[in-house]
């Protein structure tokens, strides 16, 4: 699934950096936490990879 805005791929890619163990669990918040709990190595990795070209900072 990829990301649908430069937030979301963002928290992804933290997320997968705690899950790698590269950054602390405790260091992330909100949906980077969340991610963190609710998906798997592989779905981050899908999700943080995601192009940014055309993507909005935000979805509304």
């Amino acid at each position: 699934m990829p990301a649908k805005s430069k937030s979301q791929q963002q928290a992804a890619g933290a997320a997968l950096s705690a899950k790698e163990g590269d950054k602390k669990v405790g260091e992330l918040k909100g949906a980077s936490k969340s991610m963190y709990k609710s998906m798997s190595k592989k779905e981050l990795k899908e999700m943080a990879s995601t192009s940014q070209s055309d993507k909005p900072k935000h979805k509304h």
